[in-house]
């Protein structure tokens, strides 16, 4: 192929990035999109990908999700080279599509096209996506936790365990064996790998003459480990007439659904303590006395958990996680975090931003809110903009002003997902 040499990378092990990182700004993630399909399966004339969804085509409503979601920097479009023209007018800028830095032409195979759009990613680039255009039924939350994971591990993909017994056959469709359900994932798009994890991954595979199944079948021949991320059974890829009926009911159902503003507010207090580390947003700050709980005292996040769980109806965190239970004796609190975020998620319920109200004389808190950010935007899957950390004294009024205790309050905002009707 011409173009950019992809270079090969000098093992797994220096791929590994902190999750915490790729949140941030300083992050750069490119996302390929391959759209090249013609649409003979549907036994249509016009190409899958611009057919019409709810009045827009197909390949819009899956651009959007791109579009829209922050830690994307920029979006490589590969389409058929006879379409080039035509996708860059009617659909990136009739649209409005300003992600899209360039669209490139598809190849033979979807390996192929994958692989052209490769040569087109920067070599700045951090993180590489790459998503089916006909999966229009992505979302942000599953591009933000793949796009981690993969930080975390050098790669990952969406995916949903399997329902359904699987049986492995002979040619002749006898049954060899029934395969054990529980480690059986179907697997999906958007799938995220390290820049130099993909890039190795594809040289490897054209030396090799290797085409796999998909992206991450790639990297595992490499020896990289890929990560699932569970996502959902409505996120289908679109290529037999029965997924177009299913596309359309999803959207119909889409249709039926309100997004409501929620917030929350968080409280929580601890007095100081000798003898314990001072933890507060999952950092360890360097003082003569740490707070006093069951948990390792992490108030900062504690608050946080609580305006999590007011913003989703959903109780205090001594109700979920109690301090008579000694499964929480000193665990970190970016653990409850996590598993706060899970709960909310889990009921339909995203967060937008966090805002946090520190009250303590003491230590001095700027030098550490930056990180105290970091390790809850990551947590959260949100932009470390979205959350916002102030320290403030007390004027030496009450016991924080007495150098008693630390005092905080949280403020969570979010959606939630609803049916009308």
């Amino acid at each position: 192929m011409a173009g950019k040499k992809i270079p090969l990378a000098n093992g797994p092990g220096k791929m590994i990035l902190r999750a915490r990182f790729i949140i941030g700004i300083t992050m750069k993630t490119v996302a390929i999109i391959p759209a090249g399909g013609a649409g003979k399966r549907l036994g249509l004339e016009v190409a899958k990908q611009y057919l019409l969804l709810d009045s827009s085509p197909m390949l819009v409503h899956t651009l959007r999700v791109f579009q829209m979601t922050e830690m994307v920097s920029a979006v490589v479009l590969v389409v058929p080279k006879e379409d080039e023209a035509s996708v860059q007018k009617q659909i990136v800028e009739k649209y409005g599509l300003t992600k899209v830095i360039s669209i490139v032409a598809g190849g033979r195979e979807r390996q192929d096209s994958v692989r052209n759009g490769l040569q087109a990613v920067p070599g700045t680039c951090d993180v590489v996506i790459v998503h089916d255009g006909v999966r229009p039924f992505v979302t942000p939350d599953m591009v933000r936790r793949v796009v981690a994971a993969a930080a975390e591990y050098g790669a990952a993909s969406i995916g949903v365990p399997a329902k359904d017994t699987i049986k492995e056959t002979t040619v002749e469709n006898i049954v060899t064996t029934t395969l054990p359900r529980q480690n059986l994932w179907q697997t999906q798009t958007p799938q995220a790998f390290r820049y130099d994890v993909l890039c190795r991954a594809y040289a490897e595979a054209q030396r090799d003459h290797f085409y796999g199944t998909d992206d991450a079948s790639l990297v595992e021949r490499t020896g990289v480990k890929v990560r699932m991320v569970t996502g959902s059974h409505e996120n289908i890829k679109i290529t037999t007439p029965e997924d177009l009926l299913m596309a359309e009911a999803l959207m119909e159902n889409k249709r039926k659904e309100k997004m409501t503003v929620r917030s929350g507010l968080g409280y929580d207090s601890h007095r100081f303590s000798p003898g314990r580390k001072l933890i507060l947003g999952g950092v360890e700050i360097p003082f003569d006395h740490g707070l006093q709980g069951h948990s390792d005292a992490d108030v900062v996040l504690h608050a946080v958990c609580d305006a999590l769980l007011g913003m989703a109806g959903a109780g205090d965190i001594g109700r979920h996680f109690p301090d008579t239970d000694e499964a929480y004796k000193n665990i970190s609190s970016l653990i409850l975090l996590e598993r706060v975020w899970q709960m909310i998620t889990a009921n339909g319920f995203s967060v937008n931003n966090i805002d946090v109200t520190v009250m303590m004389e003491k230590p001095k808190l700027a030098p550490y809110a930056g990180a105290m950010a970091s390790n809850i935007a990551g947590t959260l899957h949100i932009p470390e903009p979205a959350v916002n950390i102030k320290a403030k004294t007390n004027e030496g009024m009450g016991f924080v002003g007495r150098g008693e205790g630390v005092a905080v309050l949280a403020i969570a905002t979010g959606m939630e997902r609803m049916k009308n009707g």
